[in-house]
């Protein structure tokens, strides 16, 4: 993966300020700092290979993984449906995703 841990956490929580409101906020998933909606999960960046996970809907996790943008997240070997993990930083695509992720 291009960049350190503190690189893409950088992006992730520059992103991430920009998106923060009465709905989104700063919350915590399988221990790691993530973004939620309403109190539900919606995106975090990974300190494993997975740079940024995001939730979206299963037919848009697939087109981005048929389009090799993102891979399945399964963390543990259980593939979640509707999560995607985008490995590579990329501002551009991550806060288009971020952004659809959090509605």
């Amino acid at each position: 993966m291009k960049g350190t841990i503190i690189d893409i956490e950088e992006l992730f929580w520059s992103i991430a300020e920009d998106l923060l409101s009465s709905r989104v906020e700063e919350g915590t998933m399988m221990g790691t700092r993530c973004l939620r909606v309403d109190g539900n999960f919606a995106a975090m960046v990974a300190r494993q290979d997975w740079g940024l996970v995001v939730k979206l809907s299963a037919d848009r996790v697939q087109e981005l993984i048929a389009e090799g943008v993102g891979e399945p997240f399964a963390p543990a070997k259980k593939v979640f449906r509707e999560w995607v993990s985008i490995p590579q930083p990329d501002e551009s695509l991550w806060r288009a995703l971020m952004k659809e992720a959090v509605g």
